[in-house]
């Protein structure tokens, strides 16, 4: 079975990701340091985690499996992630690649150098509706691909 991970503190998508893992009957986990309402689902476990700038992405990282999905802003999970052999995707709907988290975390390391030094002061553009739009029809096309990748996986061909 698929499960999906929800780096859930800042998330916008979580009401979107669970009507999503619903439909799919797939058990979904909101990781958080607090502040987040229950879900009355048994498919949805939400994951308190001790306060800490990485308690939450460490237990998602040390939890995911091959062809599991994470939904993250962070590209240091994103990668842990993908080294597990798992999807990785935004909330706006990018996804996380083998061939695109190198150069990811690279801008990530200079972008945050300039903003220490006072060059840049600004932050991402808000959240938009086409955003959440992007955001739905590539968990939907995530989940199919990670069903297709557990079902190789389980029949011996991956």
């Amino acid at each position: 079975m698929v499960d999906i991970y929800v780096d859930a503190d800042a998330c916008p998508v979580k009401d979107e990701t669970l009507r999503v893992a619903a439909r799919h009957g797939l058990k979904t986990y909101l990781v958080s340091d607090g502040g987040i309402r229950p879900a009355q689902d048994p498919l949805v476990e939400l994951v308190i985690v001790s306060q800490g700038a990485d308690a939450a992405d460490d237990w998602i990282a040390d939890r995911i499996q091959r062809a599991d999905i994470c939904i993250t802003n962070d590209i240091p999970l994103a990668a842990r992630c993908l080294e597990r052999g798992a999807l990785a995707i935004k909330p706006n709907g990018q996804p996380f690649t083998e061939d695109g988290i190198g150069m990811a975390l690279a801008k990530r390391e200079l972008m945050q150098g300039l903003r220490e030094s006072g060059e840049i002061t600004g932050g991402p553009k808000p959240f938009s509706k086409s955003d959440r739009s992007e955001f739905l029809n590539r968990l939907e096309t995530t989940v199919q691909a990670a069903k297709r990748q557990r079902d190789r996986l389980e029949s011996g061909h991956l």
